[in-house]
């Protein structure tokens, strides 16, 4: 009976030690030590706060954080005042809006599958009420001026298209305003006067196409791209009753900002010496705010009339930004790289700080900055990164960490994660933007593009040599992780460097390219393969069965592990599935993590906290034993 007792007792304290929570189901994977826990515990309790809109008083701000399990909404109401919150749910609170009665609009998807309804939440009643049919994917567009009606897109028609409505408030009723036979359309902006919708359509990251749309009548009319041909557009918005203020890289590599005489359709370029993307722009009057990606960090640039002024902010990435109703001041969101995200108020030239998220009760001093280096490759390019060097470390290990997309980047902002690494295991961590990342310009992105794929994985054994001539790096010690796209990369990584790379982490990563783009969601197919190629090609489908990493597994020694949610509409989770089995089957060693409640990444706190757990205790295992 004793020894019964004591098991049990043994049993009791490994779960408990462990932390794993009851939608989490693993293979392979050994107990977490609570000592692991205990160090990661101050890391997992980083916030940070993004900017949703202002009241229509223009008095306070909504903004998500997370204080529990997910991030909700909450409302700030002055400068270092506290937060409010506002919703509780157990799912995470995406996009918002306040409407003119004060009613808060937003987005919300049940655990990670990304099929957003859109909700009416009553402040009187605390009351939400979905607005959407509970079963497509619908994304809130914006107010109109009066706040009274919204603009959004669904896929309720066939599960593909982004059919575009408009909700009225009041009535409660939706109307179509555009029947589409593609995704990726949007409404970005209305005119002052409510009349007309600004209409952006995504077809990639290289093209997109932008339209005015009668709201009364439905007309429709397509904005030219200048000089004809393909282009990328990026800020779309009204910027008078008759004229755009557009970013499009018509003209060169770079998404330069431009306003659009709605009569003539003429382009008026407005930066042309600033030679890298400019990525947003908000209107109120005639004055206009716009942030540029210079290498990965954000500048603020205010222009009123003609005059352009640069707003002076520290280094970091500008997110979400609007002006107030009044048009006196302006909301950023604002994360740098050694502090999360917090919300900025823009007010005569002058930042403000209103919200102060919490850091743990660590020392913000210790957080370690990266520099920004840049590396050759196999034909003479340069290949920017950052890189994270930790303090006092005579001979590093090393994290490779690839960004997903492929058209993302890399950019400094507050990474936790990366934070405990350095600090409290002392490992360098390498970010870099291969070929095909976005801010480069855009002959650099399509540098990756169909069968030119695993170019970008050359560029991470360019990185391993560099890596082997720097004298503060162990090149013997060497790990890669990616998620999404970046989860292929870190795949590949191991098939084409595994004798240099000695563990890789794989998060909601692509394993077989003709799977992943068979089963992805109905409404990302045709976006997915204009990026990577169709699968149903003959040749396209030859090329994807010689690169995907499911089809090497023989050649993974490294020691995996593969995390993925079990409701991921993007990157589906039968790429997990495929890619551990098939690295069991060949005699491999891997881990294996996946969440039944989770989708293209973990968003509850407690599923975060576990996949960390597992990842420390991997890489101690396998990188720094």
């Amino acid at each position: 009976m004793r020894a019964a007792a004591l098991l049990l007792l043994a049993l009791f304290l490994g779960q408990d030690d462990d932390k794993r929570p009851a939608a989490i189901k693993v293979q392979d994977v050994p107990p977490v030590p609570r000592e692991i826990f205990d160090r990661l515990m101050q890391y997992h309790n980083v916030r940070a706060a993004v900017f949703r809109d202002w009241t229509p008083d223009g008095r306070s701000v909504l903004i998500s954080t997370r204080f529990s399990s997910t991030a909700q909404l909450h409302l700030v109401h002055a400068a270092g005042g506290r937060r409010e919150q506002v919703t509780f749910f157990d799912d995470a609170v995406a996009g918002a809006a306040v409407a003119k009665d004060g009613s808060v609009l937003f987005e919300m998807a049940k655990e990670g599958d990304e099929n957003f309804q859109i909700y009416r939440l009553d402040r009187k009643t605390g009351r939400a009420a979905m607005l959407t049919d509970g079963k497509s994917r619908n994304n809130l567009g914006p107010l109109d001026p009066s706040r009274g009606r919204f603009a959004y897109s669904s896929t309720k028609r066939n599960g593909r298209s982004a059919d575009l409505y408009v909700h009225d408030l009041e009535s409660g009723e939706s109307r179509l305003l555009l029947e589409v036979a593609e995704p990726g359309w949007g409404v970005t902006d209305w005119s002052p006067d409510g009349t007309q919708a600004l209409v952006i359509h995504y077809v990639s990251a290289n093209e997109s196409t932008v339209h005015v749309l009668d709201v009364k009548t439905g007309k429709r009319t397509d904005i030219p791209i200048p000089g004809g041909g393909k282009a990328a557009y990026g800020a779309v918005k009204f910027a008078g009753p008759a004229t755009l203020l557009v970013s499009c890289d018509a003209r060169g590599e770079f998404r330069q900002l431009a306003r659009v005489d709605l009569a003539t359709l003429k382009y008026e370029w407005l930066t042309d010496d600033i030679p890298w993307d400019v990525t947003d722009a908000v209107v109120s009057g005639g004055r206009t705010l716009f942030t540029v990606n210079e290498d990965g960090r954000s500048r603020l640039f205010f222009l009123d009339g003609g005059k352009r002024t640069e707003v002076e902010i520290p280094t970091g990435v500008v997110g979400s930004m609007n002006f107030s109703p009044d048009g006196k001041r302006a909301a950023i969101s604002l994360a740098r790289p050694d502090a999360p995200g917090d919300v900025y108020v823009l007010e005569n030239g002058k930042l403000e700080r209103w919200t102060y998220s919490e850091v743990g009760g660590l020392d913000p001093a210790t957080f370690v900055v990266p520099e920004r280096i840049e590396y050759p490759t196999f034909d003479a390019r340069k290949i920017p990164a950052y890189y994270y060097r930790p303090r006092n470390a005579k001979k590093s290990a090393v994290v490779i960490w690839i960004h997903g997309g492929p058209e993302g980047q890399f950019q400094p902002t507050f990474y936790a994660f990366i934070q405990f690494v350095l600090i409290e295991q002392g490992v360098a961590v390498i970010a870099p933007n291969v070929r095909g990342s976005t801010g480069y310009g855009k002959t650099f992105m399509a540098l990756d593009n169909a069968d030119k794929r695993e170019e970008s994985v050359q560029d991470i054994g360019a990185l391993l040599d560099w890596i082997a001539g720097r004298p503060e790096l162990d090149a013997t010690r060497v790990a890669v992780t990616g998620g999404s796209y970046g989860g292929y990369m870190a795949l590949a990584s191991l098939v084409h460097f595994g004798d240099r790379i000695r563990a890789g982490i794989d998060v909601v990563g692509i394993a077989n390219f003709v799977s992943f783009l068979t089963n992805t969601a109905g409404y990302r197919q045709d976006l997915r393969r204009a990026e990577y190629g169709d699968e149903r090609d003959p040749k396209m489908r030859e090329y994807f069965e010689r690169i995907s990493p499911v089809r090497h597994v023989d050649k993974i020694k490294s020691a995996l592990l593969v995390i993925h949610g079990a409701k991921d509409p993007r990157v589906p989770v039968g790429e997990a599935v495929q890619i551990a089995a098939g690295v069991r089957a060949a005699g491999g060693h891997v881990w294996t993590v996946i969440a039944d409640n989770e989708g293209h990444g973990y968003l509850k706190k407690e599923n975060r906290d576990y996949m960390n757990g597992v990842m420390i205790l991997f890489l101690r295992e396998h990188l720094l034993k």
